[in-house]
């Protein structure tokens, strides 16, 4: 796929961009495996324009039309998983079995999103005259912008692709440019299914110049993003500037409620599988362990001797349970991170320090002795880094995960249906978890509050987000 791979133009191949070309990197072997087009402002406008004409011809099509069209490319989905699994591996490190799954999950979001765009119904409310009736009809917003992180660079773009294609909308893709083959992959996927060309385009390359093209576009009219808080906060004030509609998500910094009657032999391997996992590159990863005081010891203790023994790697070796971090950016920004807490008193459990000099590969790490003064625990880490604190009461648990103006992905584990009840009153959060880590299902919502942003990807709540209300009133 690395050979053939072009930027997506109104469903055409572009091969070539006007801002130069693209390395990719892969970051377990610091081995330049595609040099690609890379787009800049031009493609971007052009892109939009034809999704204008796209989008006249998609949305024109009957909810069951398209509902067939989906289904389709998820089963091409399915049939190319193997190699779309290999791409994914190689450009963005995680583990392969992690990265057949995620591509997996994306076929599946496919067919959910398209069998329930057939049911985007209006409703008739009754008329206050026998010759008035009145209807509410939902109808596509317009073409979309997506711009898509690199740590699921499948399910990333996917969030927001089915839905908004469910709904009868055209998309202009901007993957990020450090896992934009994956992109592709999918792009290729809807198109050969059947979905007019002009409906879809993958773009990628200057970020910053194809984001502002984007925003300002006319023909764009909603625009959905995940990425840090400070893009999120440029983006939609941009956005908010052109009255356009938006769904920022934006990341968290995720607590876990560990209360003193949490069952450890269930936690702490699901916590050490759930923490590690695409290694800590998950906006909803668990990082912040508020663990009472009376099995705070014991948890440190077997949470830390689990994590010592995963397997890191080259995501692409069976044996693998961690890869490599995407970027050797962001393994700096964890590295600076772990050393400040360090210097600052906390312990370090395990891990600690880069993996050697070739590869993005960093120690899976476990911190203890935290306090809300580091600033590891006010600044999403977003690595393979488990940061725990001891606490001596539910209300100090309470305090500390609500403390911070983020609210994702949460976490509480108690055996007591009243601890549940008041963590789950109490969590100021989009989402979540008791007892387990699982979130995002293509059936439930997805989305968080505060600066973690606004909107929901996944559930019918996604799929409303791409439509417009229209009132009709007939007067017989």
């Amino acid at each position: 796929m690395f050979d053939q791979a072009t930027l997506i133009i109104g469903g055409e191949s572009r091969r070539t961009g006007s801002a130069g070309l693209l390395k990719v990197t892969d970051p377990a072997t610091d081995e330049v495996i595609a040099e690609l087009p890379r787009a800049g402002a031009a493609e971007a406008v052009e892109a939009t324009r034809l999704a204008q004409k796209g989008f006249a011809e998609w949305s024109a099509k009957s909810t069951f039309e398209r509902y067939q069209i989906l289904r389709r490319a998820a089963q091409l989905m399915r049939e190319r998983a193997e190699t779309a699994a290999d791409v994914m591996t190689r450009e963005q490190g995680k583990a392969r079995a992690q990265a057949l799954a995620e591509w997996n999950s994306c076929a599946d979001l496919l067919d959910w999103s398209g069998e329930e765009g057939r049911r985007t119904y209006g409703r008739i409310v009754p008329g206050r005259a026998a010759d008035i009736s009145l209807s509410v009809h939902h109808r596509p917003v317009g073409p979309v912008a997506i711009m898509a992180p690199w740590n699921f660079p499948a399910w990333g773009p996917m969030q927001k692709i089915a839905p908004a294609l469910a709904a009868g909308c055209s998309v202009v893709v901007k993957p990020s440019e450090d896992t934009p083959v994956t992109a592709w992959a999918i792009g290729r996927c809807l198109l050969d299914a059947g979905v007019p060309a002009r409906a879809v385009s993958v773009i990628w390359g200057q970020a910053s110049e194809i984001s502002d093209a984007l925003v300002k576009a006319p023909e764009i009219r909603k625009i959905s993003l995940t990425g840090s808080i400070r893009v999120g906060r440029i983006v939609a004030a941009a956005a908010g500037a052109e009255l356009k509609k938006v769904t920022m998500e934006l990341g968290g910094h995720a607590p876990v409620i560990v209360a003193a009657d949490a069952d450890l032999d269930a936690l702490v391997p699901m916590a050490v599988t759930w923490k590690f996992r695409n290694a800590g590159q998950v906006c909803v990863s668990p990082t912040r362990f508020l663990v009472d005081d009376a099995v705070h010891d014991e948890f440190v203790g077997r949470f830390a001797e689990q994590t010592s023994k995963l397997v890191v790697g080259n995501g692409a070796d069976p044996a693998t349970q961690m890869g490599p971090m995407t970027t050797l950016g962001q393994l700096q920004s964890v590295d600076a991170l772990v050393h400040e807490a360090v210097t600052a008193g906390a312990k370090l459990e395990t891990g600690g320090a880069r993996i050697g000099n070739i590869g993005n590969f960093y120690q899976p790490t476990v911190l203890s002795d935290m306090t809300p003064a580091m600033r590891a625990m006010n600044d999403e880490p977003f690595g393979p880094v488990a940061l725990v604190m001891r606490t001596h009461s539910l209300d100090e648990a309470l305090a500390e995960a609500n403390r911070l103006p983020v609210g994702l992905g949460s976490y509480a584990f108690t055996r007591s249906d009243a601890t549940a009840a008041r963590i789950a009153g109490t969590m100021r959060a989009g989402m979540l978890g008791l007892n387990h880590f699982a979130l995002a299902l293509p059936e439930t919502p997805f989305g968080g509050v505060l600066d973690s942003g606004f909107g929901s990807e996944g559930g019918t709540e996604a799929i409303q987000s791409y439509l417009t209300t229209m009132l009709v009133t007939h007067k017989h």
